[in-house]
């Protein structure tokens, strides 16, 4: 399956609904500290509903250790950056989908890595400054996982 990569995400809620998509893909979440809530928070637990325990996650305390931890992993970075569109990446099981912050996205310096395979990006009409992430997420591995054959769930 997919790994899917928050980098210091801010929002209990998009976490929690990533953890929910891990769950009903089988995607493995990775959370990169510092994360801006902590699990106790009620928005995570309802956002995530009571897939917690369905879901793959792992936390890692900074990047290298998510890095080190999916060495040999394709590396897609999601950027209003990037100049390729997602939809004409062949996807294959075992890569991994990162996303930013919130507030931010990816900061330069995560975007210009040697270690980052493609920098991608979710078209939108000019002028909007972004998606939800959570919803970035969703879209991503849903096209990663339709170009997979949805893994024979259907």
């Amino acid at each position: 399956m997919f790994n899917i990569l928050f980098y210091t995400p801010e929002i209990p809620g998009n976490t929690g609904n990533a953890i929910r998509l891990a769950a009903v893909t089988g995607a493995h979440l990775h959370l990169v500290e510092p994360l801006g809530f902590n699990f106790s928070d009620a928005h995570l637990r309802r956002a995530g509903l009571d897939y917690h325990d369905l879901a793959a996650m792992t936390v890692h305390p900074d990047l290298d250790a998510a890095w080190g931890a999916l060495d040999g992993s394709r590396m897609i970075a999601f950027s209003t950056r990037g100049t390729k569109n997602f939809a004409d990446v062949r996807y294959a099981e075992g890569d991994t989908l990162m996303f930013g912050p919130e507030s931010v996205g990816l900061p330069d310096e995560v975007q210009d890595s040697p270690r980052i395979d493609e920098l991608v990006r979710i078209p939108m009409l000019p002028g909007r400054r972004s998606l939800n992430l959570a919803n970035s997420a969703s879209i991503a591995v849903y096209e990663a996982w339709r170009q997979n054959g949805y893994g024979g769930v259907l």
